[in-house]
């Protein structure tokens, strides 16, 4: 199943996350916080929302960091993916 997001959405997949601390402790996954790095998946096509002409400014497959409680989280083809606003990305990795 392919998933098209609609004006200024971003379609995110979470990296994984360490699971073991700096010291070698390993982390239960009820411990872990959500990851706040995720690979693009698919961008929609922005367009006006709200009354502003949103331009893309990100591209499938850039690594980035977006807002702690940002989206809202599906599972589709048995992959967790979260579709976030474009305005919730706050830096692209390079």
């Amino acid at each position: 199943m392919k998933v098209k997001p609609l004006f200024d959405k971003v379609v995110v997949e979470s990296l994984e996350m360490e699971e073991r601390t700096q010291s070698g402790f390993i982390l239960p996954s009820a411990a872990q916080e959500k990851q706040q790095m995720a690979k693009i998946v698919a961008v929609g096509p922005g367009g006006i929302v709200d009354g502003k002409e949103i331009v893309m400014q990100v591209n499938v497959g850039d690594t980035v960091l977006y807002s702690k409680y940002a989206g809202s989280e599906f599972k589709v083809d048995g992959k967790e993916l979260t579709i976030i606003r474009q305005s919730d990305i706050l830096a692209i990795v390079e």
